[in-house]
């Protein structure tokens, strides 16, 4: 009976150990402190990083087209736009944090654009007088509302059918407007940078923060958006645990894979909203799809492009949990990436495109498989 007792225990902790999910067997507090560091410093800061550089570029091409109207002029302006666009774009798979509790992701990136309300401004020289003040950019801020702000209001101003604006069609006065959004957009993407980064953030970035009076802190304290994230688990952090602050990474993920297949995508392509299209008149809707997905993978595994780390990243610590849903992951963020390159463009002129559909499902199982995720590391 006592061969027979010990026969069956063995059987049953054979059957255990041939499960996919295991135990991580390293020091896991260790290891989650390492994919957050690795998550700050290699994703979000050189990110936010790269968009307050753009940003603020934008603000310096579009005073020299202003001073200067010429289409050479009108081309570089264009092109600074998209790179600021990119970074944004590579952003919102954590959007959570500074971009959320200060408004800054409607404040700069609502649409579509209120076209009639632009047309009502350019008719108004008393606002026209007022942005063209030394204080333009604040008073764009306060006064014009998010259909008027942001990439977007640009955007319109700069392009369209996909291509850099005649320079023969611009005004005075778009440009008067143009000058004064993207130098609130410039603002709003240094608190952003500032807010994450911290001390670390470029002193002039920090004084035009203080000028401003905007907030950089979280819940305007002592930590910044990052040493908030660092001290998870600790007094004064808004994480409780650490494995919690690896789940608000996965929950950006989660929200913008959600966005861009429900929203971004699926409410034109399902008639819900045939005007909601994102990037309209740069035709660059695309792009932006693709870029949202991009901002998951790289805040998965470990990093931006050229900055990555798989070794300290969730995409290793999942797949030492579970090797099978990793691959699941991995495949699906490559297989969204996959069907969004592959819809029919520019997407403004084809919505209601199969291929569209097949993005949105793409999206749909990146965004299951991925709570998936969330679940597995919930108790690790």
């Amino acid at each position: 009976m006592t061969a027979t007792a010990l026969l069956a225990l063995t059987f049953n902790a054979c059957k255990k150990s041939s499960k996919t999910t295991t135990e991580p067997t390293t020091d896991t507090d260790a290891v989650k402190t390492e994919i957050i560091n690795q998550f700050l410093d290699h994703t979000v800061s050189p990110t936010y990083t790269k968009l307050a550089s753009y940003t603020d570029q934008l603000v310096d091409d579009l005073k020299a087209l202003k001073t200067d109207m010429n289409q050479n002029n009108v081309n570089t302006a264009c092109v600074t736009f998209l790179e600021a666009r990119k970074w944004w774009e590579l952003s919102e798979a954590f959007l959570f944090g500074a971009a959320s509790d200060f408004g800054i992701d409607p404040h700069i990136d609502s649409w579509p654009l209120d076209e009639d309300a632009f047309n009502n401004l350019m008719a108004s020289p008393s606002m026209i007088a007022a942005l063209d003040s030394e204080d333009g950019d604040v008073v764009a801020g306060e006064q014009l509302g998010n259909a008027l702000l942001g990439f977007h209001g640009i955007e319109y101003v700069l392009f369209r059918d996909g291509q850099p604006r005649n320079v023969a069609d611009l005004t005075n006065d778009d440009m008067i407007y143009a000058v004064a959004v993207s130098g609130d957009l410039r603002n709003r993407c240094f608190q952003l940078e500032v807010s994450w980064l911290g001390d670390n953030a470029p002193a002039s970035h920090r004084e035009k923060m203080e000028e401003l009076e905007f907030n950089t802190t979280v819940n305007g304290g002592d930590f910044s958006y990052s040493e908030n994230m660092q001290n998870a688990g600790k007094a004064g952090s808004t994480y409780v645990t650490l494995t919690q602050a690896l789940q608000s990474i996965i929950d950006g993920s989660i929200d913008i894979s959600d966005e861009v297949g429900t929203s971004k995508i699926g409410k034109p392509h399902t008639g819900e909203d045939p005007t909601y299209v994102e990037s309209p008149y740069s035709q660059k809707s695309i792009i932006d799809f693709y870029d949202n997905i991009t901002s998951i993978k790289n805040a998965y595994m470990g990093g931006n492009e050229g900055e990555r780390d798989e070794n300290k990243s969730l995409h290793a610590y999942v797949r030492s949990i579970n090797t099978a849903l990793d691959d699941r992951i991995v495949n699906a963020i490559d297989n969204a990436l996959a069907k969004i390159n592959g819809m029919a463009a520019p997407f403004v002129h084809n919505y209601a495109d199969p291929s569209a559909g097949e993005a949105m499902e793409a999206c749909q199982e990146l965004s299951d498989v991925l709570a998936e995720a969330k679940d597995a590391i919930k108790d690790i």
